[in-house]
């Protein structure tokens, strides 16, 4: 029986899928977190920062999670979840990284917004919005 069968709720599974996903990544999981996703899964962020472009497969997925917390000094880096609005097989985030930055030393605060589509009991597919012009002036000072 799957989770949405449950209890019922659409978008039920997928709410389920990914707080088992954040509950890993937070707790820094990393089998689990590379669990969360399909083989073949996507990760894109839109913009020309370095970081931009579409991840391909969870092992490239895995590599950009791990990397990313090179941007911030030890120890500075912190989320704030909000909640999960699911329907169907997408779920919608929105959450806040704060930290320090490795290559400026300037505070980062930014607000995210993530689509995930799950499907299978792992994500395929994350979209991700962020102000794309703070993460660049703040992380990548060196990028044109």
């Amino acid at each position: 029986m799957t989770i949405a069968a449950e209890n019922g709720q659409p978008g039920s599974e997928a709410k389920a899928v990914l707080r088992r996903y954040l509950d890993a990544l937070t707790a820094g999981d990393l089998p689990a977190v590379s669990g969360s996703f399909a083989e073949d899964a996507t990760w894109s962020i839109h913009g020309t920062m370095p970081l931009s472009g579409i991840k391909q497969g969870r092992g490239a997925i895995m590599e950009f999670l791990t990397s990313a917390a090179s941007l911030y000094q030890p120890g500075t880096q912190t989320f704030t979840f909000g909640e999960i609005t699911a329907e169907g097989d997408r779920a919608v985030l929105e959450w806040r990284v704060r930290g320090i930055a490795s290559a400026t030393g300037l505070h980062y605060d930014n607000a995210y917004c993530g689509v995930f589509r799950i499907r299978g009991g792992r994500i395929t597919e994350v979209r991700e919005y962020l102000d794309s012009l703070h993460a660049a002036q703040v992380l990548f000072p060196d990028a044109s």
